[in-house]
Order: C-alpha cells, then sequence, then structure tokens
C-alpha cells in the first residue's frame, strides 16, 4: 500500500491526478485503513473543488487516524470552502487542542472567522499564528484585510506593506488592496485574494 501511496503522491506533485486516484485507490485496495490513501484522495477532490467528496474521504482517513491535526484542518478547509463554517471551526479547533502550536489549524480558523465578519475574533487568532509564522507573507494580508474591516487603517497599511516586503512577486495584488483602503472601496471579502 506505501508504495501505491508515495507513487500517487508523485502524480499529485505533478499534477496527474487521474493517475494519482488509480494509485490512490490501489493502495486503499491493498489496505483499506490506510489512512494516507484517503487523504490522498481528499486531497485531489480538494484541489479540484469537489468538496463533498473531499469531506468523505478527509473523514475516512480521520476514522482510521483520529489523532492526525493535517487531516483535521483539510477537513475544516474544504468545510469552510462549502460553506460550513461551524463544522470547519469545530474540526480546526479538535486541530489545535491536538497540536497547539499549529499554525496552519489557527490560520485556516482566522480565515473563518474573517468569513463570518467576526474581524476581532480573527486578530486574536492570527496575532498567534504571527508569533510561530512572523514571515508568512499571508498571514500579515489576512491581518491587514481584517484590520481594514475594523477600520484601523494604518495598521492596514502597515500589514499590507509587510505581505509586500515579505512576498514582492504578489505585488499587484497587494497594491491593488492598499489602493482600496484610500478609495473607502467597500467590495466584498471575497474580492481580496492573496
Amino acid at each position: 500500500a506505501w508504495a501505491y501511496t508515495l507513487s500517487a503522491h508523485e502524480f499529485v506533485a505533478n499534477e496527474d491526478f487521474e493517475k494519482a486516484l488509480c494509485g490512490f485507490r490501489q493502495a486503499i485496495g491493498e489496505n483499506p485503513r490506510h489512512y494516507n490513501a484517503w487523504y490522498g484522495m481528499g486531497n485531489i477532490y480538494f484541489r479540484q473543488e469537489k468538496y463533498d467528496l473531499a469531506a468523505y474521504h478527509f473523514q475516512r482517513a480521520l476514522k482510521i487516524n483520529d489523532r492526525n491535526t493535517v487531516l483535521y484542518c483539510y477537513l475544516g478547509m474544504v468545510l469552510h470552502s462549502n460553506d460550513k463554517c461551524d463544522e470547519a471551526l469545530e474540526n480546526l479547533t479538535k486541530a489545535e487542542q491536538l497540536e497547539p502550536t499549529n499554525s496552519l489549524a489557527k490560520y485556516q480558523k482566522a480565515n473563518v472567522f474573517f468569513s463570518l465578519q467576526r474581524y476581532h475574533e480573527a486578530l486574536e487568532v492570527l496575532n498567534q499564528v504571527r508569533d510561530f509564522a512572523p514571515r508568512e507573507a499571508s498571514v500579515h494580508f489576512l491581518m491587514g484585510k481584517v484590520c481594514k474591516r475594523l477600520g484601523r487603517i494604518n495598521d492596514a497599511i502597515l500589514h499590507f506593506t509587510t505581505t509586500l516586503d515579505l512576498n514582492p512577486k504578489d505585488k499587484n495584488v497587494v497594491k491593488s488592496a492598499i489602493d482600496k483602503l484610500h478609495c473607502g472601496d467597500n467590495e466584498s471579502q471575497s474580492s481580496e485574494e492573496f
């Protein structure tokens, strides 16, 4: 089962999802309790935006390995993408309980709070994430978006500028976010993607 799974993960890295799915299915056929194959299939369906299928496969993996924080994070991300924010928060909180320093769980939790317009909670979690990953541009970008929503324009500019310093290749997205601060633009939350 491990050989099929390793081979399938290589196919995923090369974005050959059909061959990857075949490899994961072979691994599961050989060992139905091989959670890494269930995770791999869930990851493919998540990337293909087939959220219900992705959730099913992550849940199957969690039935086998219910102590794996990555599985809880990915299930939370899928549920969030499928507008099931309460369930997403439950899974991300479970990941945090199992591993309190899990930056991915905290960052994704902040994303869910942002979607729910719970900006103060999002900022509180993002401050924790920043302590763990101070040079992560996406954290500062989301902090900038949160500060903007809270009316803290100077803080938003600081975080957007930090994002630009950390990740200059996305300068157009960041500069657009900064420009929207000055225009007083109340665009939808989803229009500011980093």
